[in-house]
C-alpha cells in the first residue's frame, strides 16, 4: 500500500490538473457575456458601390450603436465573392468578423465552381438585410428604348454587342445568361470586380447592357444616365412604376430576386448570432433606414437565423438547376 502522504499528494496533483484544465477551457471559449468588447468587422466580397456595400454601410453606424461598439466595413473584392467568403470562413468564430454575403457568393457559387475553398457548412446564417429585383439597363445614349428593340438589334448583328456584370457567377451575371436564353441571343460577357466598376463601365459605353441590382443603378437611372428597360420581379418596382416587368416586356419565366445578408463563421456561439440578428432587425425597422432602402429599390430583411438559413438552402437548390442548364460550371 502507498503511504498516506503519497496518496494525499496524488489527490492534490489530480485536483491541480483538473483546475488547470478548467481554466484552460474557460480561456479558450469566447466570453459571450463580454461580447462585444472591440470593433466588429463586416467583410463585403465586392468592390465599393454595390448593393451589399451600400446597404451595410447604411446600417453600420446604427448597428454599432445598438451593439455598443464600432462596426467597420471592409471590402475584399475578387473571384465572384470567393476571396471575401474564404477570409470569413477561416476567421475566428468569435463574432468579430462577419460577412455581408449575397446570392452569388452564398448560393450560386456552390454550383458554379467545381472546387470552392468554402462550403455552406462553413457559415452560420444571421439574417437577411436587403432584397431587391434586378433591372435590365442600357446607357441612355443608346437608341434602345425597349427590350424588343435591344433584342432585335442584337439578333440582326450580334458582333458589336456585349453585356457586363458585377462578377462571374454573381446574380447579375446569371440573370444576363438567363435573359439571353429566354430571348434567344448570345453576346460575350464582361465581368467586373463589383457593381460599382461595372456600372462605371456601362456609363462609359464599354458594353451594351447589364442586368444589375436595383440599388447599384437606381441613382444613375433617376439621374438620366442609364435607361431601365425591365425589372426581374413579378410586379413593377414602386420606385420605377413606368418600367415594365420582364413578363410585360415579352420575356417569359424571368423572375430573379437579389438578396444580401449577414453570416458568421460556423461554430460562432448561438447567443452572439442571436444578438446580432436582434440588433440588425431592430435597426432595419427604423423609419430612416427603411426610407433609404426604399430609395434604393430595396426591401429590408430582419428574419431569424433559422428562417434565413432555410431560405438560403432553397436558393442553393434553385440556382443549381439554373447553372446546370446554362452549362456554366467553372474550375
Amino acid at each position: 500500500m502507498l503511504p498516506v502522504r503519497f496518496k494525499t499528494f496524488q489527490m492534490l496533483l489530480r485536483s491541480c490538473i483538473f483546475a488547470l484544465a478548467g481554466v484552460s477551457f474557460v480561456l479558450s471559449v469566447p466570453s459571450v457575456a463580454a461580447w462585444p468588447d472591440k470593433p466588429i468587422t463586416i467583410i463585403v466580397g465586392a468592390a465599393p458601390g454595390g448593393t451589399g456595400d451600400q446597404a451595410v454601410r447604411i446600417i453600420s453606424e446604427k448597428l454599432g450603436a445598438e451593439l455598443g461598439t464600432t462596426v467597420v466595413v471592409e471590402n475584399k473584392a475578387g473571384a465572384g465573392g470567393i476571396l471575401g467568403s474564404q477570409h470569413v470562413a477561416r476567421a475566428a468564430p468569435d463574432g468579430y468578423t462577419l460577412m455581408m454575403a449575397n446570392i452569388g457568393s452564398h448560393a450560386i457559387n456552390y454550383s458554379l465552381y467545381k472546387k470552392l475553398p468554402y462550403q455552406p457548412d462553413d457559415f452560420s446564417a444571421i439574417t437577411l438585410v436587403i432584397s431587391n429585383p434586378n433591372i435590365l439597363v442600357v446607357n441612355s445614349s443608346t437608341p434602345f428604348m425597349t427590350v424588343q428593340q435591344l433584342v432585335a438589334a442584337i439578333k440582326k448583328d450580334p458582333t458589336p454587342y456585349s453585356f457586363g456584370s458585377a462578377g462571374a457567377g454573381q446574380s447579375p451575371h446569371l440573370s444576363g445568361e438567363m435573359f439571353m436564353q429566354r430571348v434567344g441571343i448570345q453576346v460575350p460577357h464582361i465581368p467586373y470586380k463589383g457593381a460599382g466598376p461595372a456600372t462605371g463601365a456601362l456609363l462609359g459605353n464599354q458594353f451594351t447592357f447589364m442586368i444589375a441590382t436595383a440599388p447599384s443603378v437606381m441613382a444613375q437611372i433617376k439621374g438620366g444616365k442609364l435607361r431601365a428597360l425591365a425589372v426581374t420581379s413579378d410586379v413593377r418596382a414602386p420606385e420605377l412604376p413606368e418600367v415594365p416587368t420582364m413578363a410585360e416586356a415579352g420575356v417569359p419565366n424571368m423572375l430573379v430576386t437579389a438578396w444580401f445578408g449577414l453570416f458568421a463563421p460556423t461554430t460562432t456561439p448561438q447567443p452572439i448570432i442571436d444578438r446580432l440578428q436582434q440588433a440588425t432587425s431592430k435597426v432595419l425597422q427604423t423609419s430612416d433606414i427603411q426610407k433609404r432602402f426604399k430609395e434604393m429599390g430595396g426591401i429590408p430583411g430582419g428574419n431569424s437565423p433559422t428562417e434565413f438559413n432555410a431560405f438560403v438552402q432553397t436558393e442553393i437548390a434553385n440556382w443549381r438547376q439554373t447553372v446546370q442548364a446554362a452549362k456554366l460550371t467553372q474550375e
